[in-house]
């Protein structure tokens, strides 16, 4: 924490909704994330138990620092949230269906302005504010979680389109008639192969198809996900590397359609599955430039997000909150 705020300091709430959890604190306005915790999103098959338990956990952050009269307002990230309407709307990755009003919901529970936006748009936001992306007009962003979420900026503003929905990158279809995304019921989509969920799908796939012997063949299928294929890869594991090339192979098949469509300064990575590092990020770049025409190559940088993980959605979900007109 660079400095703590000051007793009249307004403060700002970020919440940053994601598939297994949520995530939330309280930051001041130069970025110091003061206070955090999380509580599990997937627990909570209504979201009114989901809003009542968070309300129990951030009301106890509140009075922390210095109560509900220091607070501006209430920022959010969710899968799906659209920034004009402040609904989430048919979030495959989410317990609840349909649209749900979540700003109205949360402003209402907590007495207190809320707005809301897509999750990787507040990612997006914080990067841009804080991270990776300080004084870039242009870069997209690129969640690689659970699913595989995205912002796009563009001349210095992220790309809402018409509805609020623009930037759902993740559900871009990358292969034809590919693997079935269940949340959407298309076929190859990019999230059904880039995301976290995408890789252990691949592991079992590669498993069933290869005779090879690997580590991850006494690995329950229960229980294999992608930090266990990267453990085995990094153990100099054949099947596991392939398994993160495929992947990277995918996703910068993906990214070079992304560039060519919005010609960004950078490409920059968020998520679990940044932690493989050159594992995959070195296919991703090779498959990037191979695919793109001439005059592309060799001018988009792709980064690892250097905020924690922890804290960039909320940085990006609490940053809504300076713009908001009260």
């Amino acid at each position: 924490m660079a400095k703590a705020a000051s007793s009249y300091e307004s403060l700002a709430i970020g919440i940053d909704i994601g598939g297994t959890g949520t995530k939330f604190g309280i930051v001041d306005r130069i970025g110091n994330v003061l206070f955090s915790s999380e509580i599990s999103t997937r627990g909570h098959s209504q979201v009114e138990s989901f809003i009542d338990e968070l309300h129990h956990h951030l009301s106890i952050l509140i009075e922390k620092a210095g109560g509900t009269g220091r607070m501006r307002g209430i920022g959010v990230g969710a899968p799906n949230g659209n920034y004009y309407s402040g609904t989430v709307e048919y979030a495959p990755n989410l317990p609840w269906r349909g649209i749900i009003p979540l700003a109205k919901l949360i402003q209402n529970k907590f007495q207190l302005p809320t707005i809301l936006t897509n999750d990787a748009n507040a990612a997006a936001i914080g990067e841009m504010m804080y991270g990776a992306a300080k004084g870039m007009k242009d870069f997209i962003m690129i969640t690689l979680g659970t699913g595989v979420g995205s912002g796009i900026v563009a001349n210095g503003k992220l790309i809402y389109g018409h509805d609020g929905f623009a930037g759902e990158l993740g559900h871009t279809i990358i292969i034809p008639h590919g693997r079935l995304h269940e949340g959407t019921g298309k076929y190859g989509s990019l999230e059904s192969y880039a995301s976290a969920t995408g890789v252990k799908l691949t592991a079992i796939e590669m498993l069933e198809k290869s005779q090879d012997a690997s580590l991850l063949r006494d690995i329950p299928k229960s229980q294999l996900d992608s930090k266990k294929v990267y453990d085995a890869a990094i153990q100099g594991d054949k099947l596991a590397k392939a398994i993160f090339d495929f992947t990277g192979e995918i996703l910068g098949l993906a990214l070079a359609n992304f560039v060519m469509f919005s010609s960004p300064e950078a490409i920059i990575l968020f998520g679990g599955l940044t932690k493989a590092g050159d594992l995959i990020l070195k296919p991703t770049r090779d498959n990037m430039e191979s695919n793109l025409i001439q005059v592309f190559q060799n001018k988009v940088k792709i980064l690892v997000s250097h905020l924690k993980e922890s804290d960039a959605a909320i940085l990006g979900a609490s940053a809504l909150v300076w713009d908001m007109k009260l």
